[in-house]
């Protein structure tokens, strides 16, 4: 037994066999960690109703493992007691790999829970298809530049002078592009504050209405009725009053028809009348239903109103026509008379 012990001591005080008994136990407790992994935590989160927690196992799975092994590598390569040189360099090649991995892991992590969230609209209104790129790209900047931080302290690289003189060059790049800028941040929040979305029409203080065909960085393209495209810089357009029409509960648009008849008309008929036409109207919507409205005794007529609702807003010019058409038309058939404006002089001699 004391022979045994002894032998033991020495194979011990041998610096190679302690390197490689470190190392042979790395790579044991990174398989037994590998092992706990597959039977145990994969088992676990298989039980969870959502796969989010499976894939942000599996995204961690190869690092830990390998973070294990590399580690003993480091170790027994510190116990071999190599040139200093030597030593700095290998142990600064594999802790790189190994902020690497880490690295590449965290942006895996990070698409996997954004992507997870998006589908979640009811719960998570911030995070949505069309911001996913936005909170994406921002999450991995931040993570790219962290991890490049720390490799370049790995590597004992002086980190300050290298961040002031990227201070100095951000000020600069700064004034030089503070309209881009402008654009670029003011994109952001109609991102995230969501204003309108692609496919809704608008209506711009400058009074052009059209369909948003695409929102950038930079721009918002708006495609008008008569198929002229507008590209508006996020910075204007951010700062302007919008009318959002395919805004509120539902994208339902309400058109509004003037009708003026003659004074001595019979108003029941002419209700009568202008409920019929909505009705017949295939592009009138039956929900919200049509409504007739006595606005005022005008100066030559009594002032009546349709109101009504179609599906699309794009279609209110079309709809207003068939209206306008229909009404024109109906009155001329049924005797009411649609009066122009008249006005009495009176000559004193």
């Amino acid at each position: 037994m004391e022979k045994f012990i002894e032998m033991t001591k020495t194979f011990m005080d041998d610096k190679y066999a302690k390197a490689l008994v470190i190392l042979v136990a790395s790579l044991i407790v990174a398989w037994i960690i590998r092992f706990l992994y597959k039977i145990v935590f994969r088992n676990i989160v298989k039980k969870t109703k959502t796969k989010l927690d499976d894939e942000i196992v599996e995204a961690f799975s190869k690092p830990v493992f390998y973070t294990i092994v590399l580690a003993g590598l480091i170790w027994s390569i510190r116990i071999l007691g190599l040139p200093q040189g030597v030593n700095f360099f290998s142990s600064g090649i594999l802790k790189t790999i190994i902020a690497v991995l880490w690295i590449s892991s965290l942006l895996r992590t990070v698409s996997i829970i954004l992507n997870w969230l998006g589908k979640r609209k009811s719960k998570y209104k911030l995070i949505q298809k069309k911001t996913i790129p936005l909170f994406e790209n921002t999450l991995k900047l931040i993570i790219i530049g962290g991890g490049t931080y720390f490799i370049l302290l790995i590597w004992k690289i002086n980190v300050t002078a290298w961040l002031a003189s990227a201070g100095i060059a951000g000020l600069a790049i700064g004034f030089a592009a503070k309209d881009t800028l402008a654009n670029f941040f003011s994109g952001i929040f109609i991102m995230v504050d969501s204003p309108y979305k692609i496919g809704d029409y608008i209506v711009l203080d400058s009074g052009e209405r059209g369909r948003v065909t695409m929102i950038g960085l930079r721009s918002t393209r708006v495609l008008t009725l008569e198929d002229i495209e507008i590209t508006i810089p996020n910075a204007v357009i951010g700062n302007a009053k919008i009318t959002n029409e395919s805004g509120g509960p539902y994208e339902k648009h309400r058109v509004k028809v003037a009708i003026g008849v003659a004074y001595g008309s019979d108003i029941d008929k002419v209700r009568k009348i202008l409920y019929k036409i909505a009705d017949k109207n295939e592009n009138v919507c039956k929900d919200p239903p049509p409504k007739v409205r006595f606005r005022a005794f005008g100066d030559s007529s009594l002032d009546f109103q349709l109101l009504c609702w179609i599906e699309k807003p794009g279609r209110r010019g079309l709809v207003i026509d068939e209206l306008n058409t229909s009404i024109y038309k109906e009155f001329n058939k049924q005797k009411v008379e649609i009066p122009f404006p008249q006005r009495d002089i009176h000559i004193k001699k």
